[in-house]
């Protein structure tokens, strides 16, 4: 069923099984979503965002070190959390969501990287996507942001978007202004008869894109993107700099 106006999805879907490859050495003895920036991990990071913003479900996917985020999550209480477990079978994040779905139920959801963090501009940004959304228009909305004023931002960008906030994928050899920045809100009836376990989640913009049906909000704030040991580094200082 459409949400009202303004409401935040109910429950939400981070994304915490990933390898953390590039995030090495760092991530050899620790999965990348504990990764400590600013005094706190990156999930927490993102999962305090979520509650802040009135998610009271948010369900994460493990797989690599799964016990270490188990056990770091185990005390926490807002939102509640739920673990979808691929200990057995990284499924990638496609087939990672579609595990989840019958927790993440059957109203739009939002999904969310543990590698990205933001300095929040005046509201929060997730209140501000769900004011956003619009089911009759919109299959997918992605917060976006600027790829010039973004951290740790190392590829020539992800999309451009037009007027309405329509986005268009970035063309090949091009470079595009806007970079997605790791949390979105989409239906869950675009999983609807898929039986792959293990499939990849980029697609499903491409599609939606091709549909004219994704759609991005603009990031109020700056985007802080942890990918790389290097990344956390600069992070770190950005956040130092900001509570100056």
């Amino acid at each position: 069923m459409p949400l009202k106006p303004a409401a935040v999805p109910p429950t939400a879907m981070v994304m915490a099984a990933g390898l953390g490859t590039r995030m090495r050495p760092v991530t050899n003895t620790m999965p990348k979503p504990l990764v400590r920036v600013a005094g706190r991990a990156l999930i927490d990071h993102m999962l305090d965002r979520l509650a802040e913003a009135g998610v009271g479900t948010a369900v994460v996917n493990v797989h690599y070190l799964a016990d270490q985020i188990e056990a770091h999550l185990g005390g926490r209480t807002e939102p509640r959390i739920v673990i979808s477990d691929e200990r057995a079978r990284l499924l990638d994040q496609g087939g990672g969501i579609r595990k989840a779905l019958p927790v993440l139920g059957r109203q739009p959801f939002l999904f969310c990287n543990t590698d990205a963090l933001w300095l929040e501009g005046p509201r929060s940004n997730i209140a501000a996507m769900a004011e956003a959304w619009d089911p009759e228009r919109m299959d997918i909305l992605l917060l976006v942001a600027a790829s010039a004023t973004s951290i740790g931002v190392d590829w020539p960008g992800d999309f451009t978007m037009d007027a309405q906030g329509r986005l268009t994928r970035r063309v090949e050899r091009k470079v595009a202004p806007f970079v997605y920045a790791g949390v979105g809100i989409m239906k869950p009836e675009l999983f609807d008869g898929i039986e792959e376990e293990v499939f990849k989640f980029a697609p499903f913009f491409f599609r939606a894109a091709e549909a004219g049906r994704l759609y991005g909000l603009r990031l109020d704030g700056q985007w802080l993107h942890v990918g790389t040991p290097e990344a956390m580094t600069e992070a770190e200082e950005r956040i130092a700099a900001s509570n100056r």
